[in-house]
C-alpha cells in the first residue's frame, strides 16, 4: 500500500470514529434511541448519512441521501446554520409536512449543525420520544448542542490534518447498534497479540466463543476483529491498532457476535494500567508500584478492590477512575463497579452510560474488580483471576495459526481518535485483551417458552435476539436460522413493504403495531405438527427503548389489537364466521402487496408539488421524488402548445436524442402523443415490446423498459410523461395504478403553474412599467441600475431605483417597500412618483423623505418603506444624502479601498408623521464608485446582516475600474457582476434594487 494509500485510509478510519462516538453522545446526551449524522459528500449540493445507531438501515435507505435545498429539517438545519427542535407530530407536520408524509410516526426529534466556526460540516440528528413541550425539550437540547461542537472541533482538527476532502463521505453509512442494557457476564476469553511477530495467542475459552479453532484461526488482527464482531469489526480493529501504539481504549467496548449477542472486549499493554489510570488498586486493597497488577496475578489490570470494602485510604483509582463499592460511581466520576454495571451501562465505541445509569459518562469498565452489591456477582477481571492466565506460553494460552487474515469488510487501515497520535507513529506495543460473552438471561427461555403464542424479540438493528417454541414452529424456521439475523432476511416472506413499514412505525414511535401477515404455501423450512402454511398471521410489535418484543398468532386466535373486532375472540359460529371473512378479504387486499412507492410517494409528491410555483420547479420535483421511488433512470416531460408538444425537462437521455421530436403534432404516431391523444397510459417491460409496437422509431437503449404517461388536469389534455428504466421493468399492477395516479398529480401541478406563468407574466409587465425605461444623464456622471424580484410568489416586488434632474444636479434615489407581489409594487409605483414629484421641485433630501413620508401615512397601505434619497453635484461631486431606515451606501474610492459610509437616519416611512430625517455631506471623487442597494443583497436567513454588508463590500472592491474604455470593465459591466449570483440562484427569499454611480473626470483634467 502506498504511503498516501495509507494516509488516506488513516483519515478515514479517525472520522469514522468520531462520526460513531459523537452519535453515541447524541443519544445519551437527548435521551433518544436512535441518532444519526449527515455529512457533505463529493457531491456539493448532497449531504449523506454516514453513521446510524439505532435503527435499521435497509428500511431506511430512502434517506441515506439528502439534497440540501429539499424542504427536510435536515437540509435546513445544513444550509441555514441553525439548531431546529420538532417536539412532537403535530409540529413535524405544521413545519415539514414532507417529513411526516414519509414517516407518518409519532416521535420527536432534534437536529443540529456540526460546525466549527462558521464552516458548517454536517447535521446531527437525534430521534426520541415526543416532547410534552418546547420547554421540557430545552436541557436536550444544549446537551445536543455541545456533542455537536464537540465533533466540531474534532472534525476540524481532522481537516487541518488531512485536508477538508478528508471530511466528504461518499459511502454507505455505518450502522450501529446504539447504547443499550445488557446482562451479567458469563464467560471470558483472554488473548495477547504481539505487532511484532505479528501472532495473536489466546485462551480455550476464547475460541470456544470464537467457534474457530485454534489452528484454523489466522492470527492476525483482522481475523480476530471480524471473529469477535463481524458487524464493528472496524471498531475493535481500529481499537487494537491504537493499543498497539500505547493508546487503549480507556473504557471497555460494547460489540455485537455475529449472532448479535452483547460482548465486551478490554484492551491493555502489559505491565501498564489501562490509559488514564495512575495506579490501580491491587488484589489486597494496595497498588502496585506503576500501577501494575501484582506479578502472577493473572489479572489484566490491577483493579480488585472487593465490595463492600470501598478504596482503602491512599490507595484509590486515580481521579475520574476511583470505584464505587455500592456499585455506583466514585465522586470523582470514576469506574463503574461491577461488570454488570459495565455490560448495562450504555456504550457505543467504548463510551458509556449517563450518571443514572449507574457508570460515569466516559463509561463503565470492565477492569474494575469489585463484586455488585446487589447481586455479588464478580466482575471481569476477578473471573479472569480465578481462571489460567492469558500470558502467552502459560496454561490454557493456545497460539494461533500464522497466515494472512481475511480484511474486514469496510475496516479501514487504522483509526486513531482525532487528536490523539496515530497507530503507526509510535513503535509497536504489545496488546493483551479480555473478551467477555454475557450470555442470554438465564430465565428467558424459561418464562416464555411455555406460553401458547409465539413471541420473539428484535433488537434495534432487527436482528432477532430470542424466538420462543411456538414462533418458531408459526415463522417456519428453526431457531439457529433465526437468531442474529434480520427478520427480514430470516424470514423471507416477511420482506414486503408494507409490512417494513410496521416495522418503522415501531421503531420510531411508542405506540404497538397491530398487522396481519400470510405464511405463503411452500414456506415449509421448518417441519412441526401443524405448518402453518398458508395461513394469515396476526404480528403484533411492542416498542421498547432497546428491544422490540413480537408475538405472532394464527388468525382467529385471542387478539389483543384495540382494532380487533370483537366477534374475532368469540367462541362459535359467530367467530369463525368472521375469521373466515377476514381471512379472504385479506387475501385479496394482499394478493399484491403495495411497494414502498405506492404506500408514500403519492402523497410526498403531492406535498412537494404544492411549493412548485412555476413548470420548472414542477419538472424539478417529479425528477427528485418519481425517479428515485420507481429505480428510473430517465425522465422527459412534454407540454401541449398549440397542438403541437414542447419539451419542457429531460434527464438521463443521451445529449440530442430528444431533439427530433420536438413539437411534434398530435398525428404523429409516437407513444409518448398516443397516451395523451387515448388518455391510456403505456407500459413496455422491455425495448423490445417498445420496438415491435412502433417499428422504425429511433430508440435511445437497446436494453431497458419505458412507461408513457398522460398528463391530463380536470379533462384537459396538458402532456405527457416518459419514464425510462434502465434494464427491463415489470410494471405490477399497483405500480401501474400509482404511476397513474401521479401522472394526474403531475399534470395538476403543471396546469396551476401554467396559470401561474400567466399571471407572474403580468404582474412583470406591470413592475417594469413602474420602474424607470431610463435614467436621467449627466456628461460628468454615469449611472447603472440592475432590479432582481425574489422568487418567491409572483416575480414582482416593492424595490425600487431611481435618478431625477434636479436643477443643476441629480438625484439619487433607491427604496424598499416591505413585503413583496402586487400590493407592494403598486404601493412602490405611488411612492416613486411622490419622490419624483418632490425632487423636480428642487426640495432638500430631508424635505423630500419628509414629504413622502407624509403621503405613505395618508395612503395607510398598511405597509412601510426605507429610502435613501442623495443628491449629487455632478461638477463638485458635494453630495447631501438623507436616510429614512434604508442600509448604508457604500463608497470605492479609485485605489479600490471600499468602505461603509455611516450616514445618521431617522425612521422608515409611513411610519411617524413627525419623523426627521438628518441630511449628511460626503464627497464623491472622480473615478470612485457610490452603490446604493437594498437589503436583498445583504440579508440572509441564519446570516448575521453584517457579515452580508462585508461580503457585498468585498465583492465591490473587486470588480475594477468602471469606465467604459478599451480594455476596462464598464459600470454596467460591474453591475452585472454584481448581481451575477443571485440572477443565477433559483430561490431569492427576497426583491433585489441596486444603483451605482461615478464622476467621470473632467476634460481638463480638474474635478
Amino acid at each position: 500500500m502506498t504511503a498516501s494509500a495509507e494516509r488516506e485510509d488513516r483519515a478515514a478510519d479517525r472520522l469514522a470514529t468520531a462520526l460513531t462516538e459523537a452519535v453515541a453522545d447524541a443519544i445519551r446526551a437527548a435521551d433518544g434511541y436512535a441518532a444519526g449524522v449527515y455529512m457533505r459528500s463529493g457531491s456539493p449540493e448532497e449531504l449523506r448519512l454516514a453513521v446510524l445507531a439505532g435503527l435499521p438501515g435497509p428500511l431506511f435507505r430512502p434517506w441515506w441521501r439528502l439534497h440540501v435545498d429539499r424542504p427536510f429539517p435536515v437540509a435546513d438545519a445544513y444550509r441555514l446554520g441553525m439548531e431546529i427542535l420538532l417536539a412532537d407530530p403535530e409540529e413535524s407536520t405544521r413545519r415539514y409536512p414532507q417529513l411526516v408524509a414519509g414517516l407518518p410516526f409519532r416521535f420527536g426529534s432534534l437536529y443540529v449543525p456540526v460546525a466549527a466556526g462558521t464552516e458548517v460540516f454536517g447535521v446531527l440528528t437525534v430521534l426520541r420520544p415526543e416532547f410534552c413541550g418546547t420547554v421540557e425539550a430545552l436541557p436536550d437540547r444544549d446537551r445536543l448542542s455541545a456533542a455537536a461542537g464537540r465533533l466540531g472541533t474534532a472534525l476540524r482538527e481532522l481537516a487541518t490534518a488531512y485536508g477538508d476532502r478528508a471530511l466528504l463521505w461518499d459511502d454507505e453509512p455505518l450502522c450501529l447498534r446504539p447504547p443499550s442494557v445488557g446482562p451479567a457476564p458469563a464467560r471470558i476469553g483472554r488473548f495477547t497479540w504481539d505487532p511484532a511477530g505479528g501472532r495473536i495467542t489466546g485462551d480455550d475459552t476464547l475460541w470456544e466463543l470464537l467457534g474457530t479453532p485454534p489452528g484454523r484461526f489466522a492470527g492476525t488482527p483482522e481475523s480476530l476483529a471480524s471473529a469477535v464482531a463481524p458487524d464493528d469489526a472496524h471498531q475493535l480493529l481500529s481499537a487494537l491498532r491504537r493499543a498497539s501504539a500505547g493508546h487503549p481504549p480507556r473504557h471497555p467496548l460494547r460489540v455485537r457476535a455475529g449472532d448479535g449477542t452483547l460482548r465486551l472486549v478490554e484492551l491493555r499493554n502489559p505491565g501498564e494500567p489501562p490509559e488514564g489510570d495512575a495506579g490501580a488498586p491491587s488484589e489486597a486493597g494496595g497498588t502496585a508500584p506503576g500501577g501494575d497488577a501484582p506479578p502472577g496475578s493473572g489479572a489484566p489490570s490491577g483493579d480488585s478492590t472487593t465490595a463492600g470494602s470501598g478504596t482503602a485510604p491512599g490507595h484509590g483509582a486515580a481521579p475520574g477512575r476511583g470505584a464505587a463499592a455500592d456499585g455506583g460511581t466514585a465522586s470523582g466520576g470514576g469506574t463503574a463497579a461491577d461488570v454488570s454495571t459495565a455490560v448495562n451501562g450504555s456504550a457505543v465505541a467504548g463510551r458509556g452510560a449517563p450518571e443514572d445509569g449507574g457508570a460515569p459518562e466516559g463509561g463503565g469498565a470492565v477492569h474494575g474488580d469489585v463484586r455488585s452489591a446487589a447481586s455479588g456477582a464478580p466482575s471481569v477481571c476477578a473471573l479472569a483471576a480465578a481462571d489460567s492466565p492469558a500470558v502467552p506460553g502459560t496454561a490454557g494460552a493456545r497460539p494461533a495459526a500464522s497466515g494472512p487474515g481475511e480484511p474486514v469488510p469496510g475496516a479501514h487501515a487504522s483509526r486513531a481518535r482525532p487528536g490523539e497520535p496515530d497507530a503507526d507513529a509510535a513503535p509497536p506495543r504489545t496488546v493483551c485483551g479480555l473478551v467477555v460473552d454475557p450470555g442470554p438471561d438465564p430465565g428467558a427461555d424459561a418464562v416464555a417458552d411455555p406460553l401458547p403464542e409465539g413471541v420473539f424479540t428484535l433488537d434495534r438493528l432487527g436482528l432477532v435476539t430470542y424466538a420462543n417454541a411456538c414462533a418458531v414452529e408459526l415463522l417456519g424456521r428453526d431457531r439457529a436460522e433465526l437468531l442474529g439475523r434480520p427478520l427480514w432476511q430470516a424470514v423471507p416472506w416477511l420482506d414486503r413493504p408494507a409490512y417494513e413499514d410496521h416495522l418503522r412505525g415501531a421503531l420510531l414511535s411508542p405506540d404497538p403495531a397491530h398487522f396481519q401477515v400470510r405464511r405463503p404455501p411452500g414456506d415449509g423450512a421448518q417441519p412441526a405438527p401443524r405448518s402453518h402454511e398458508g395461513d394469515w398471521l396476526n404480528l403484533s410489535i411492542y416498542p421498547g427503548k432497546d428491544t422490540l418484543t413480537c408475538k405472532v398468532v394464527p388468525v382467529g386466535h385471542v387478539v389483543d389489537s384495540p382494532e380487533a373486532d370483537p366477534a374475532a375472540t368469540a367462541p362459535g359460529p359467530a367467530g369463525a364466521e368472521w375469521a373466515t371473512r377476514g381471512t379472504a378479504a385479506a387475501r385479496d387486499t394482499a394478493a399484491d402487496v403495495a411497494s414502498l412507492a405506492s404506500l408514500y410517494r403519492p402523497v410526498v409528491l403531492a406535498v412537494a408539488l404544492t411549493d412548485a410555483m412555476t413548470a420548472h420547479q414542477v419538472s424539478a420535483v417529479v425528477m427528485r421524488e418519481l425517479l428515485p421511488a420507481f429505480g428510473g433512470r430517465r425522465l422527459a416531460i412534454y407540454l401541449l402548445q398549440e397542438r403541437r408538444l414542447h419539451l419542457a425537462w429531460e434527464t438521463g437521455f443521451p445529449k440530442g436524442f430528444l431533439a427530433p421530436f420536438e413539437g411534434v403534432e398530435l398525428d404523429a404516431r409516437l407513444p409518448g402523443v398516443e397516451t395523451l391523444t387515448t388518455g391510456r397510459p403505456l407500459f413496455f417491460e422491455s425495448m423490445d415490446q417498445l420496438a415491435a409496437a412502433y417499428p422504425g422509431m429511433p430508440l435511445d437503449a437497446e436494453v431497458g423498459a419505458r412507461a408513457f404517461l398522460p398528463l391530463i388536469a380536470s379533462g384537459r389534455p396538458v402532456g405527457s410523461c416518459i419514464l425510462g428504466f434502465d434494464t427491463p421493468h415489470r410494471f405490477g399492477t399497483e405500480e401501474r395504478t400509482v404511476l397513474t395516479a401521479l401522472a394526474g398529480l403531475i399534470a395538476q401541478a403543471l396546469e396551476r403553474a401554467r396559470r401561474y406563468d400567466t399571471e407572474a407574466a403580468l404582474a412583470r409587465g406591470l413592475q417594469e412599467a413602474l420602474l424607470p425605461h431610463r435614467l436621467s444623464t449627466h456628461p460628468r456622471v454615469v449611472t447603472a441600475g440592475r432590479y432582481l424580484p425574489g422568487t418567491q410568489g409572483m416575480d414582482v416586488g416593492g424595490d425600487w431605483y431611481d435618478v431625477i434632474e434636479t436643477g443643476d444636479g441629480l438625484a439619487l434615489v433607491i427604496g424598499d417597500v416591505q413585503g413583496h407581489g402586487v400590493q407592494a409594487a403598486a404601493t412602490m409605483g405611488q411612492l416613486r412618483s411622490a419622490v419624483r414629484a418632490f425632487a423636480l421641485g428642487d426640495r432638500t433630501p430631508d424635505k423630500v423623505l419628509c414629504g413622502t413620508n407624509q403621503l405613505l401615512i395618508d395612503l395607510d397601505p398598511g405597509q412601510f418603506a426605507s429610502c435613501l434619497y442623495v443628491r449629487l453635484d455632478p461638477g463638485t461631486g458635494r453630495a447631501l444624502a438623507a436616510r429614512a431606515g434604508h442600509p448604508q451606501p457604500l463608497l470605492r474610492h479609485p485605489d479600490g479601498r471600499t468602505q461603509v459610509l455611516d450616514l445618521p437616519g431617522g425612521v422608515v416611512l409611513g411610519v411617524d408623521p413627525g419623523a426627521r430625517y438628518p441630511v449628511t455631506e460626503f464627497r464623491l471623487a472622480p473615478d470612485a464608485v457610490l452603490a446604493l442597494y437594498t437589503d436583498g443583497f445583504v440579508e440572509r436567513p441564519g446570516v448575521d446582516i453584517d457579515e452580508g454588508v462585508e461580503a457585498f463590500r468585498t465583492a465591490l472592491s473587486q470588480v475594477g475600474a468602471v469606465h467604459p474604455q478599451p480594455g476596462r470593465s464598464s459600470l454596467a459591466r460591474a453591475a452585472d457582476l454584481l448581481t451575477e449570483e443571485a440572477r443565477q440562484a433559483e430561490d431569492r427569499p427576497d426583491d433585489m434594487a441596486l444603483l451605482l454611480t461615478t464622476r467621470r473626470p473632467a476634460v481638463d483634467g480638474g474635478e
